[in-house]
């Protein structure tokens, strides 16, 4: 099976800066794009759904800052901050929005890429959204990641360990189109012994026990000649 790279979204207003980081990136096997100020680095982010985002403070038109907390309203994807504030209170209210990671300018590119590993293989280790508890449709169904228990129509469903974890990597991304290599790597984990195609059928059981027309789904959709997304409502 193919490995995908991992994307990285670099978001940094002073281009040489920028070349650097996408340069060691690249050279560290990662995938990469990259944005110049906030607008549009809240535009990759939703078309391009990436694995990881750094992000510098001091953008124009739309701060770090502000992008930070828009894509916390709905994606637990890792951010890392790159900035020239060095202050303790910059980087206390970095992690307070939502940061996972800070790293003051000047920096040490091996650090960086360091720092950049481990929130990915965190990321991968932990499948949880935003909050432990969600619900979507006027509580239709709801999620308690805490108590690992899925409810529709306020009844528990009981689902198989790889049911849950489908479900669960699908809500943690619901702006990305998963693959079906991708759902086994994310989901299932690189020692899945299944087909690519067993998906299919575990996809079919899940929409079985959480849709109410397991024909017309809301929740785990089909994107014709791709995979599978997301369409859950909050």
């Amino acid at each position: 099976m193919l490995i995908q790279k991992k994307k990285i979204l670099v978001v940094e207003d002073e281009i040489k800066i920028a070349e650097v980081v996408v340069a060691y990136l690249q050279n560290s096997g990662y995938e990469t794009i990259t944005a110049y100020d906030g607008i549009s680095a809240l535009h990759l982010f939703e078309k391009e759904c990436p694995d990881l985002i750094i992000l510098d403070l001091m953008l124009p038109g739309c701060t770090g800052e502000e992008v930070c907390k828009k894509i916390r309203k709905n994606s637990r994807i890792p951010i890392l901050m790159l900035t020239a504030k060095i202050e303790e209170n910059d980087k206390v209210d970095g992690l307070n929005m939502g940061a996972d990671d800070y790293v003051t300018k000047p920096f040490s590119t091996r650090e960086l890429i360091a720092r950049v590993g481990s929130l990915i293989r965190r990321s991968d280790e932990g499948i949880a959204p935003l909050f432990h508890k969600m619900s979507w449709n006027q509580s239709d169904l709801e999620l308690d990641l805490q108590a690992h228990e899925v409810k529709k129509g306020g009844v528990i469903v009981n689902l198989t360990p790889n049911e849950y974890k489908l479900l669960c990597t699908l809500v943690k991304y619901p702006q990305k189109t998963f693959t079906r290599d991708e759902l086994i790597e994310v989901a299932l984990g690189i020692d899945y012994d299944g087909f690519e195609r067993t998906i299919d059928s575990h996809i079919k059981n899940l929409r079985s026990k959480i849709e109410s027309d397991s024909s017309n789904p809301e929740y785990i959709l089909t994107v014709r000649g791709i995979g599978y997304k997301f369409g859950g409502v909050n």
